[in-house]
C-alpha cells in the first residue's frame, strides 16, 4: 500500500507563516490574514484543505471572487519554480479518486470533496454544506457570501479562512477591526479569531529591488499615483485610499471623515422614497432615501436587497417598512414580465407602490450625478438592523469601480461586472433623481400655544382642536405655578 505524506512533498510552512499554520493546528477556525503580495496566501490555504480532506470527510470550497478568476488564479495556475500546477503540489494523484477539471471539482480517496468556486454565485452552488472554506481576495468579494454560509460553518463546526491583501477601507477591513476584539485564544477564547497583518518588510518574502521594480510595471500601466497606491496596498498592507479604478472611493472616504456616515432618525414628517435598479433578484438593490427641508443632501436611511425572486415580495417589504413615498426606477420597467403582458411598472401599481420613471441619461451622466450626490449626502449607520443593510450598501459603493482591460492596459468606460455593479447602478439613477423630491418649504411650526383667527361672520377658528387647546392650557398652568 502506497503511504503518501500530507502536506505532500515536503512542504513546510515558512518561518512568517507559522502562527498561522499553528494556530490553526490548536484548533482556530476563523482566520483573517492580511497578507502582501506573493506572500503564499493561497499556498498556505490549499495545505489546509489537503490535510482537512484526509482528517475530516467533508466539502471544501477555495472561493475567489470569481468563477473565472478562480480557474485562472488556483486550478490553472502553475508554480513557476517548480513548473507543476499548484493543485498538483497540495493534492496528490494518490489520494485522488477523480477530478472534474470543467466543475473544478476533485473528490478524494477518503470521501471527500474540494471545489474552486466564485462567490458571485455562493448562494447557487450544490452539493453537501461545506466544513472548510478558503475566502481569497476576501477584500475584493461579495460580503453577502460570508453572511449566506457563516451560520452553515457554525452549525458544523466547520472552519473560514479569509486570505487578501487591502483594497481600501472596505468591509474586509470592518471585519478586521471586529475581529481584533475576539482574539482566539486556544483556552480563554476557542471560537475567536486569529489576524494577522503582514507587509512584506516584515517577511522578507520580496527585496526592495523587487518591489520597486513590480513599482516600474505598475506606472507603466496606470500611471504613478496609482502605481504608488498599488504598492502600498499590496505590499505594505495600506488601508488608506480608495480601490483602484473605483468611481466614488474617494467620495465616501470623504463623507466618512465629514461624519455623513452616522446615525439618522427616519423622520416621520417626510416620506421615504426610492430608487432601484431593476433585474435579478440578487441583482436588485433598492436605496432608501428621504429629502429634509435645510439639509444640503439626502438622508440615504435604508438599503435593501431582495433574496427572492417575486417583485411583490419586494413591494410588501417597502410597504411593511412605511417607505411610501416616490419609486424611482429605470425605464426598462415598462417591459413586460416574462409569459404575461402586464409590466414591472403595472405590477408597482397594483401593490400601492408609486413607480416615477427616471429620465433618460448616459452612464457617465449617472456617474457624475451619483458622484455629486455623495458628496453632499448623508447615511444611516448604526447597531440596528437598518444600520447593517445601509452598510452593506455603502460597501458596495466603495467596491463600484471601472473594468480594466488587461489587453489595452487600460480602464474601460463601462463598470466592472461583479456583485456591486448594480449597487452602484441603484445608486446613479438616486442621484439622477433625488433633487425632484427636495422640499422647497420649512417644516410646518411645531403646534405650542393656540392662535385664534376671525372669519367672515364672526367665527373664530384655531390653529388647535379642542384637545390640544385643553392640553396647551394645562400645561401653561403648570408653568405659571
Amino acid at each position: 500500500m502506497t503511504t503518501v505524506r500530507i502536506p505532500a512533498l515536503g512542504w513546510r510552512p515558512r518561518e512568517y507563516q507559522l502562527p498561522a499554520w499553528n494556530a490553526w493546528e490548536q484548533g482556530c477556525k476563523r482566520q483573517l490574514l492580511f497578507w502582501h503580495r506573493r506572500a503564499g496566501k493561497d499556498e498556505i490555504d490549499l495545505q489546509k484543505h489537503a490535510v482537512s480532506a484526509m482528517t475530516r470527510p467533508g466539502t471544501y470550497w477555495h472561493m475567489l471572487p470569481e468563477a473565472s478568476q478562480a480557474r485562472k488564479a488556483i486550478w490553472n495556475a502553475v508554480n513557476p519554480h517548480s513548473g507543476k500546477r499548484r493543485i498538483e503540489e497540495a493534492f496528490p494523484s494518490e489520494i485522488i479518486s477523480n477530478m472534474n477539471d470543467n466543475e473544478m471539482f476533485i473528490r478524494f480517496a477518503t470521501g471527500s470533496t474540494f471545489q474552486v468556486v466564485g462567490s458571485d454565485n455562493f448562494n447557487s452552488l450544490v452539493g453537501s454544506p461545506p466544513v472548510g472554506i478558503t475566502f481569497s481576495e476576501w477584500a475584493l468579494a461579495n460580503p453577502s457570501a460570508w453572511a449566506f454560509l457563516s451560520p452553515i460553518l457554525e452549525e458544523n463546526g466547520g472552519w473560514a479562512s479569509f486570505i487578501t491583501t487591502p483594497r481600501g477601507n472596505n468591509h474586509a477591513k470592518s471585519m478586521l477591526d471586529a475581529a481584533k476584539l475576539d482574539k482566539w485564544d486556544r483556552r480563554s477564547n476557542p471560537k475567536g479569531w486569529f489576524t494577522q497583518v503582514l507587509t512584506a518588510g516584515q517577511t522578507g518574502a520580496i527585496s526592495a529591488e523587487g518591489i520597486e521594480r513590480q513599482r516600474g510595471i505598475y506606472a507603466a500601466l496606470y500611471g504613478k499615483e496609482i502605481a504608488d497606491l498599488l504598492i502600498e496596498q499590496e505590499f505594505y498592507c495600506s488601508f488608506a485610499g480608495a480601490m483602484v479604478g473605483a468611481y466614488w472611493g474617494a467620495e465616501i472616504a470623504a463623507a466618512d471623515v465629514d461624519g455623513r456616515i452616522k446615525p439618522l432618525p427616519i423622520d416621520s414628517r417626510y416620506p421615504v422614497h426610492t430608487a432601484w435598479d431593476l433585474g435579478k433578484a440578487v441583482n436588485n438593490p433598492i436605496w432608501c432615501f428621504q429629502t429634509i427641508p435645510g439639509e444640503l443632501g439626502p438622508r440615504i436611511v435604508d438599503f435593501y436587497k431582495p433574496d427572492s425572486e417575486d417583485l411583490e415580495d419586494w413591494c410588501q417589504w417597502l410597504n411593511e417598512k412605511g417607505y411610501h413615498g416616490n419609486d424611482y426606477v429605470p425605464h426598462d420597467i415598462m417591459h413586460p414580465v416574462w409569459g404575461t403582458k402586464r409590466t414591472r411598472y403595472d405590477i408597482l401599481k397594483e401593490k400601492g407602490r408609486k413607480p416615477k420613471m427616471v429620465g433618460m441619461a448616459s452612464v457617465a451622466d449617472g456617474i457624475t450625478a451619483g458622484r455629486e450626490t455623495i458628496k453632499v449626502a448623508t447615511f444611516h449607520d448604526g447597531d440596528d438592523e437598518r444600520g447593517k443593510r445601509v452598510e452593506s450598501g455603502v460597501d458596495g459603493l466603495k467596491a463600484y469601480r471601472r473594468e480594466w482591460d488587461d489587453e489595452r492596459k487600460t480602464f474601460l468606460p463601462n463598470a466592472h461586472k461583479d456583485w456591486a455593479e448594480h449597487i452602484g447602478s441603484s445608486f446613479r439613477y438616486l442621484g439622477l433623481a433625488w433633487r425632484e423630491e427636495k422640499a422647497e418649504t420649512a417644516p410646518p411650526p411645531k403646534k405650542t400655544e393656540p392662535v385664534y383667527e376671525a372669519k367672515a361672520g364672526g367665527v373664530i377658528v384655531s390653529n388647535m382642536t379642542l384637545k390640544e387647546q385643553i392640553d396647551a392650557m394645562i400645561k401653561r398652568k403648570k408653568r405659571q405655578g
